[in-house]
Parts: C-alpha cells; sequence; structure tokens
C-alpha cells in the first residue's frame, strides 16, 4: 500500500482509518482502548489494560498483527513461571555437543502479556527490562526485539488470590493505564451475531515498515513549548498539589508521577496529533490521555481509599483546575519557508 500523499509525505491519518477498520470488522466497539492502542504502537509506548475477561483485548492485538502483517504472540502468565520462559535460553544439542540459543516469545512484533500479575516478581522485571531496552541478553550475547515492539499487559481486576500485583516502580514502564468495560446491549448483540456467523478474513493493509516510518514520523510532531510546560505542570501538581493552589489534594496524594509521566504525555499527544491528520500537537490531545498516562502514577493515601476517592477523581481534579494553554498556531509546526 502506498500511504504517500500529493505533497510525498505519509498520509497517517488514512492509514491509521484502513489499519481500524480492518481491525473493526472483527471487533466490536472499544472504540477508545483501540484510539489507545494505536497511540501507544506510534509513541512507541506499552500499555497496562485492566478490564474482566472476555473484552477482546486479545482478539484487538492478534487482529491488529494481521493488518499489519506483524508477529503476534500471547504469554499466560502464571504462580510457575521463570523468565527464561519470557526472554528465551540456552538449549544444549546432543548431536553437535554445542549450545543453541532458543529464543523466546518476547520475540514479538505485538506481545499479549495476560494476567501479568499472576506471575512473581522476577518475570514481571524480566519483560519489564525487555520493554525499556527492547533487547534481551543470553548468556553474554545481545538479541534485539522486532520493531516495532508493542508490549500490551493484562490485569483482571477481580480476582486478587494468588497475584503478585507489580509494584509502581514497575508499573511506571508502562506509557498508559488503560481500563476497558463491558459492551452496550446493542455492540452484545452484534458480537454474538459475528462469534456465531461466518469466519471474518482479516486483510493486511501496512506493513511493520511503515509502521516504524510512521514512528519515526511522529517524533517530527511539533510540540509548543507551552504545551510542555502545561505537561509538567499537570505532573507536578501530583506530587507538590500545594505548590499549585490545590491544597484539598494534599491529604490524598501518597505519591505523585515521576517525569517519565511527563514525556508520556507529551509523546501521547504527538501521536494523538497524527492519528487526527495533524502535524503539531494541542491541548486537547494531552488532555484526552492525561488520564490514561497518569492514573497508574498517582498512588492514593490510605485516608482516600477510606473515602472512596480514586486516583482518576484526584486526576480529574488537577485537570480541571490547571489551566490549559492557548491553541499553537499551526503556522509554527512547519519550518518557514527559505527566503528566495
Amino acid at each position: 500500500m502506498d500511504a504517500q500523499d500529493v505533497n510525498g509525505r505519509t498520509d497517517v491519518a488514512a492509514l491509521m482509518e484502513r489499519i481500524l477498520y480492518e481491525v473493526k470488522r472483527v471487533v466490536v466497539g472499544q472504540d477508545r482502548f483501540l484510539e489507545r492502542v494505536l497511540v501507544a504502537m506510534l509513541a512507541q509506548g506499552h500499555l497496562l489494560v485492566e478490564g474482566v475477561p472476555g473484552l477482546a483485548k486479545t482478539l484487538t492485538v492478534k487482529t491488529l498483527a494481521q493488518t499489519i502483517r506483524g508477529s503476534f504472540k500471547r504469554i499466560q502468565f502464571t504462580p510457575d513461571l521463570v523468565p527464561a520462559d519470557l526472554v528465551g535460553t540456552r538449549v544444549y544439542n546432543q548431536k553437535t555437543g554445542d549450545f543453541a540459543t532458543s529464543l523466546g516469545p518476547v520475540f514479538a512484533h505485538l506481545l499479549l502479556a495476560d494476567e501479568i500479575n499472576r506471575a512473581p516478581a522476577k518475570v514481571q522485571s524480566a519483560l519489564l527490562e525487555v520493554m525499556q531496552e527492547r533487547q534481551v541478553t543470553i548468556a553474554g550475547q545481545t538479541h534485539k526485539v522486532p520493531e516495532p515492539f508493542l508490549v500490551m499487559a493484562t490485569q483482571n481486576p477481580i480476582e486478587t488470590e494468588g497475584t503478585y500485583p507489580l509494584p509502581e516502580a514497575q508499573v511506571d514502564r508502562f506509557m498508559m493505564k488503560v481500563l476497558v468495560d463491558y459492551p452496550t446491549d446493542q455492540e452484545e448483540y452484534v458480537i454474538v451475531e459475528r462469534i456465531t456467523g461466518p469466519a471474518i478474513d482479516v486483510m493486511p493493509v501496512a506493513t511493520t515498515e511503515q509502521l516504524y516510518a510512521l514512528q519515526q514520523e511522529c517524533r517530527q510532531v511539533y510540540v509548543d513549548p507551552a504545551l510542555i510546560q502545561y505537561a509538567v505542570k499537570l505532573v507536578s501538581a501530583t506530587r507538590t498539589p500545594a505548590k499549585h493552589g490545590m491544597n484539598d489534594l494534599a491529604r490524598f496524594i501518597e505519591f505523585g508521577a515521576s517525569p517519565r509521566a511527563t514525556i508520556g504525555l507529551v509523546e501521547g499527544a504527538r501521536a494523538m496529533a497524527l492519528l487526527r491528520g495533524r502535524r503539531y500537537a494541542l491541548a486537547q490531545d494531552m488532555t484526552d490521555i492525561a488520564a490514561d498516562v497518569l492514573r497508574h502514577r498517582v498512588v492514593p493515601t490510605y485516608e482516600a481509599m477510606s473515602e472512596g476517592v480514586s486516583s482518576d477523581q484526584i486526576v480529574g481534579h488537577i485537570l480541571s483546575k490547571t489551566a490549559v494553554p492557548d491553541k499553537p498556531l499551526a503556522t509554527h509546526a512547519q519550518p518557514a519557508a527559505p527566503v528566495a
């Protein structure tokens, strides 16, 4: 597929629209979730998804991999899992007398880590390391994971028995935490029709090379300094709310967000702008993803939990009390034409 427009520049919105169309031929509803997956893919981030079983989380990632001709692997996390089950290990060959490297399932374009909180901390750390470094070292040899590389880890909010909750420092590695809810009655009717009807063949509409090029293009999206300052203020307010005139929040926040949150807000705003067909980010792009970027990084106090105040409510209050910068000029997004 040729993803070039008349100006010779990649028509990101059109390409992403075709990818989304193919995915939605299989997946019903979940528009917000799908949009966050595409944002994470463009921004080279990773997703932590919380939702009850049966909400098409696996189906979404698998279908997406088919549309971009990418490889897809799924790991079911269990208490007896060891790091070698993820990253791979050295295997002895009796015929040759040599050791060969057997790479694990993390070597895929799209990786689904199902119920990540069911595995012990050592296994979670092995996955989070490859997420950050995008490489694995086995017996002194470094092996890079394929590009693009997206990890989507899921958590079940219902069951807590036999789980190992992710420490805040590890959760911070995920760019966004997305909450997936039940479908509406109308959507569920369509889901049953599609699942019980003839199988739908998904058509590949892009390549991994095109997607990698889009990721590089996403880094070129213009972000106004005022918008970066807005991101800094939002994150700073989660750490020292009194400094930003939100004294009532101080007793509800145990720990605020790290600088990774500020980076995630800026990169996410870039990706959202690109999805919407712009080469410059607006404040709306940032506010739309702010809750997803911040909710897992704001740790409420025991007082907040006792009063039923969630991290989402804290983030919502911060967003409502922080002044949004003026719309940056579109002309700033492009370099000035050379003077003849």
